[in-house]
């Protein structure tokens, strides 16, 4: 069999992208409702008010998610549905929404995995500084205690943070996500130190008061670099690239996962920054530094890397004609190998994929279908490449398909189409996608179904080995 006996085959989501406003069960707004009320920062105009209208509509969602094979579920909680202020006040109709849902998925023979933070932050707390604020850490372990309070006697599953490198990067940098704001390294630099406070916190928080055994990680972005060929030297080019912090680029794995993983930053990420550094004080890293039971991966490409002439990693240009999704990003099925071999060499801890997927051009055909053959074709790919990760004696735990429906995608609004579920935002009609009855038999079979049969592969490593003789670009 080639995947482990309890491996979980799942699908995931994010609070704001799916559920529709807290504000519609008496929950205070997020950074992305006040984000989305700016012109022109959403691609098409929309915004999560009413998404996928999944806090309506959530027993219906969890009975497609059965339909799809999904045994498991990640989804995001909603800070500001269940403390609209982000302390103090719970709000009790919008952390029930969250019972009835956990007690849905169980009856459906489901299992929760919840993530305490997927972007959407308390409006109020974003006026009081946000995670600019020092207090943020505490305000989330207070946060998180109410969440463990009501829901850990049915949850065992936790992540704290999805993907900082967006949140704090996107949200603080470059402006593009919310709160939209466009900062220096040393603003950016502590907004991130507190974030990794909070993750730190949060575990504590998790470990203490949790009324069954608790699983816990975090979740990342999987930055992931591939060897263009076979040669050793590119191998160990790669290895190094992927755990290099870039000069000035907060899209990196070492940053984000060092002080969490090894109680410390990385050493040349001290000086990628112009000068900038995180505000540590005492015991800051010894917060940071918890125990963690697993490594979410968050994974869709990668970037070839070959040894330079100097010696040190370079880039080549993807090859010409690579396949391409919606969202533009390359078609590198060899990312799913690559990124947990390396991460779980490097850190040793059991690796779950968090979130793989793509963006394709969906839409309900005459038959009343949706033929999202691609879809299908990029998942094989990526899933052979993990496959044979596991073969290769990676520990890899799980893995959540991004996404269950189409949702409300961020900066690009409905434009990209992740789900196995085909959405109509103006009617609000699911449609099981082909992909769905795909990763049906995907998660009955364990992963036996992932075979070359009727599968042409891409010569992808001999396109990547031409590229050693062409001069970077």
């Amino acid at each position: 069999m080639p995947f482990r006996d309890d491996f979980r085959w799942g699908t995931a989501t994010a609070s704001y992208q799916i559920e529709g406003t807290p504000t519609r069960q008496g929950g205070g707004e997020s950074v992305w409702d006040m984000f989305c009320r700016r012109p022109g920062a959403i691609k098409d105009g929309s915004s999560g008010v009413i998404a996928c209208d999944h806090a309506e509509r959530y027993r219906q969602d969890v009975a497609l998610m059965r339909d799809c094979g999904a045994g498991a579920y990640r989804f995001s909680l909603s800070w500001p549905r269940i403390l609209p202020e982000g302390t103090g006040r719970i709000n009790e109709s919008g952390l029930g929404f969250y019972d009835r849902l956990v007690d849905e998925l169980l009856a459906a023979g489901i299992e929760p995995w919840a993530t305490l933070f997927h972007w959407d932050l308390p409006l109020a707390l974003h006026y009081r500084g946000g995670w600019l604020n020092r207090d943020s850490f505490e305000w989330f372990a207070e946060y998180t205690a109410v969440v463990m309070e009501r829901l850990s006697d049915r949850v065992s599953h936790w992540m704290t943070l999805n993907e900082p490198q967006c949140f704090i990067g996107l949200g603080h940098r470059t402006g593009v996500h919310a709160p939209g704001m466009k900062l220096g390294w040393e603003e950016i630099l502590r907004a991130g130190h507190h974030a990794m406070l909070a993750h730190g916190r949060a575990v504590q928080v998790i470990r203490a008061q949790t009324k069954t055994p608790a699983t816990v990680g975090y979740a990342p972005v999987g930055v992931v670099k591939i060897p263009a060929s076979s040669r050793p030297e590119d191998l160990e080019a790669a290895r190094t690239a992927m755990f290099t912090v870039p000069q000035g680029n907060f899209w990196n794995n070492t940053w984000w996962l060092e002080p969490v993983l090894r109680g410390h930053y990385p050493e040349d990420g001290m000086d990628a920054f112009e000068g900038a550094r995180p505000p540590v004080l005492p015991g800051d890293l010894e917060i940071m530094n918890q125990p963690l039971d697993f490594l979410g991966a968050n994974i869709y490409n990668g970037q070839p890397v070959r040894r330079g002439p100097d010696g040190r990693p370079e880039e080549p240009r993807q090859p010409h004609g690579i396949g391409r999704t919606v969202y533009d990003w390359p078609v590198t099925p060899e990312a799913l190998y690559w990124g947990p071999r390396f991460f779980f060499e490097r850190y040793g801890l059991p690796i779950v994929i968090t979130e793989n997927g793509v963006s394709t051009s969906d839409w309900v055909g005459l038959d009343g279908k949706v033929h999202d053959a691609a879809r299908t074709d990029l998942l094989h790919r990526y899933l052979l490449e993990l496959k044979k990760a596991v073969d290769d004696g990676v520990d890899v735990r799980g893995y959540f398909h991004w996404s269950l429906m189409d949702n409300f995608e961020w900066h690009e609004g409905g434009h990209q189409r992740f789900g196995l579920v085909h959405v109509d935002f103006a009617t609000q009609q699911r449609t099981l996608k082909d992909s769905a009855a795909w990763f049906r038999e995907l998660s009955r079979s364990n992963g036996e179904s992932l075979t070359l049969e009727n599968l042409e592969m891409p010569e992808k490593l001999e396109a990547l080995e031409r590229l050693v003789t062409e001069p970077a670009r």
